[in-house]
């Protein structure tokens, strides 16, 4: 019988043995979820972003649809797109880039970039994750199979053993052994590439579908959800001021007959809505509440004091035809009394678990900021909106009393005053960009960090550590906030006062 014959004959008794059929099912199920947990993703960049392009962990449906996967948020499936076997696509994509290069990701490509380039960058970062996760799998195939190996010959001596004697023929019983393991081997692997070969084609086959797709949002699909309005109608006023902290202006005077959520929030007799309405001459509303987070306070409803505040964008969806909206967010969506605590109390605040910490806030922050701007650009008498920028509390060589802190805390080192700016101009660029990307305009505060000399007398512009809320802004202060927000709306600014006022 010729040898290429006898083989063949020899693979089909193998495939008829139980024990080969189970090495094979196991070979594919476990080499297949090897290589599809143990590959990493392949970093792309598409649509303006950078993206991993992997394959989700496996699951026991017969299908499903590819997903993306933003940190610090959640997972989308791709709506529209099904695709078959173990293999489904898989895109993680960090906080989304809103400047003039990246902007592309949320809307259309513009004209002449080509969303194919952006596909084929996809199927790239997928053939190279195919690739690696083949030799993956051809690694844990030939593992297991080397194991069940070494089980059936211990199996077969025992049993040749017991039958014939520790000295039966043992070259006979090496050669039948060796003929098959080699054929269960090469079956094992032969079907597992078979099946990983038809997974890949399923899953290139479903992925067909993304090739129509000009942007993220055409992936993932739109949604936006804007708070409901709330409150009663407001008329009668040129601008409003929503925010926090900062511009509530917490540590002023209360004015008289303040309401409890007046109270509340803090909204002081010189918070910015004032001072703003003082400079030209009209009337502002002052919305914003000390303690406001974007998702607490801006579009959602917040506790403070023991009253719950509407939603400010609920409550600005009642003003008649305001001319401008001045915004005021960010600090308190990254925690950033708790950054700046945490410098004090550390003899070194650069370590990576803090920096993964900022990071992730970051992209929280990033992603509550897009349903902002969003909120804030569909609102119907399309007001003038600033955005105003985060300010840093102290100078980069600083020496004053604030930098040494509290007696038990070793204070703040330079390096650590420059970690501080840098992570604050990481949040302006996130303002900044997504601001710039609705034609939104941005200011920046003119006020003077903590440890900055005098010279007109008026004293410092931030409360320092020894004040009651160390960092937010002095009546002198805000002041000085409203002369850029009154320059950008069209109303000259009045120029701070040349001696303290009285009292």
């Amino acid at each position: 019988m010729p040898r290429g014959l006898r083989l063949l004959r020899g693979f089909g008794r193998e495939l008829r043995s139980p024990l080969t059929l189970l090495l094979v099912l196991a070979c594919v199920a476990g080499g297949i979820w090897a290589a599809v947990t143990l590959t990493p993703a392949q970093d792309v960049e598409a649509f303006g972003q950078h993206l991993s392009v992997g394959v989700q962990a496996p699951s026991a449906t017969v299908s499903g649809p590819p997903q993306i996967v933003q940190i610090g948020n959640t997972r989308l499936d791709v709506p529209d797109v099904t695709v078959y076997g173990p293999l489904r696509p898989e895109l993680t994509i960090g906080p989304v880039a809103r400047n003039q290069t990246a902007g592309r990701a949320m809307e259309s490509l513009a004209e002449g970039d080509s969303p194919g380039d952006a596909l084929a960058a996809i199927v790239t970062g997928f053939e190279h994750w195919y690739g690696s996760a083949t030799l993956v799998l051809v690694a844990v195939v030939l593992g297991l199979c080397g194991i069940a190996g070494v089980l059936r010959v211990l199996g077969v001596l025992r049993r040749t053993a017991r039958r014939a004697g520790a000295g039966a023929r043992p070259g006979v019983v090496a050669r039948h052994l060796s003929r098959t393991v080699t054929r269960s081997t090469v079956v094992a692997l032969v079907v597992s590439l078979a099946v990983w070969g038809v997974s890949g084609v399923l899953a290139v086959a479903g992925a067909s579908g993304l090739r129509d797709a000009r942007s993220l949002t055409d992936l993932t699909g739109a949604h936006h959800i804007s708070p409901s309005p709330v409150g009663p109608t407001v008329s009668g006023v040129r601008g409003v001021v929503i925010g926090d902290s900062r511009v509530a202006r917490l540590g002023g005077p209360l004015p008289a007959g303040a309401s409890a959520e007046d109270a509340g929030c803090s909204r002081s007799t010189d918070s910015l809505a004032n001072q703003l309405g003082a400079a030209i001459g009209d009337e502002v509303l002052n919305l914003a509440c000390s303690g406001a987070r974007i998702s607490a306070g801006l579009r959602a409803p917040q506790q403070v004091g023991g009253v719950t505040v509407p939603p400010q964008i609920g409550r600005l969806k009642q003003v008649e035809d305001p001319a401008f909206v001045a915004v005021a967010v960010g600090p308190n969506d990254l925690n950033w009394t708790d950054i700046i605590g945490y410098c004090y109390a550390a003899t070194d605040c650069a370590d990576n678990f803090t920096a993964g910490e900022f990071r992730y806030r970051l992209a929280a922050f990033d992603r509550d900021y897009a349903d902002l701007l969003a909120d804030l650009a569909t609102l119907p008498s399309h007001p003038h909106v600033v955005v105003m920028t985060s300010y840093d509390v102290l100078r980069p060589d600083a020496q004053c009393s604030t930098v040494r802190g509290p007696l038990q805390y070793p204070g703040l080192t330079p390096p650590e005053i420059a970690l501080l700016a840098e992570r604050n101009a990481e949040l302006n660029q996130v303002l900044t960009a997504g601001a710039r990307r609705y034609g939104f305009d941005v200011v920046a505060p003119p006020v003077r960090p903590l440890c900055t000399p005098s010279p007109d007398g008026l004293g410092p512009d931030l409360q320092s550590i020894d004040d009651p809320y160390p960092f937010h802004p002095t009546g002198v202060g805000e002041l000085r906030m409203t002369i850029p927000i009154v320059d950008r709306i069209g109303v000259p600014a009045a120029a701070p006062p040349t001696e303290p006022p009285p009292g």
